[in-house]
């Protein structure tokens, strides 16, 4: 919690943070995956919005300043689906490799 206002560092709702970007913009194949799987993965019951939005909250300052809004979203995505008994970190872990030993390219791992 902030010392002043009550607020934690994440939340920025109502501060001055200069202007707004009106031109759109097209999202990257992978950033359109993490919001599909968040929504396939609610829907199955793995977790909900409030669970997703604990597990970014509990990534601290840090992550909020160094990654985008999906890299944020995938990190909480992955947590939720752990804690949820899913996957675990060692089975997550070799799955990584499988698909980083096909190629350094998107295209070469799809063929795997």
């Amino acid at each position: 919690m902030s010392d002043t206002d009550g607020r934690r560092w994440h939340d920025m709702g109502g501060q001055a943070a200069g202007p707004v970007p009106m031109e759109g913009h097209d999202f990257a194949l992978w950033e359109k995956r993490v919001d599909a799987l968040m929504v396939l993965c609610g829907s199955k019951g793995f977790f909900t919005v409030d669970g997703l939005r604990r597990a970014l909250e509990d990534m601290g300052e840090d992550a909020f300043e160094k990654h985008s809004y999906y890299e944020r979203w995938i990190a909480a995505v992955n947590q939720n689906l752990i804690e949820a008994g899913v996957y675990n970190l060692e089975e997550l872990g070799a799955r990584m490799e499988e698909i980083a030993a096909r190629g350094p390219t998107y295209g070469e791992a799809q063929d795997g």
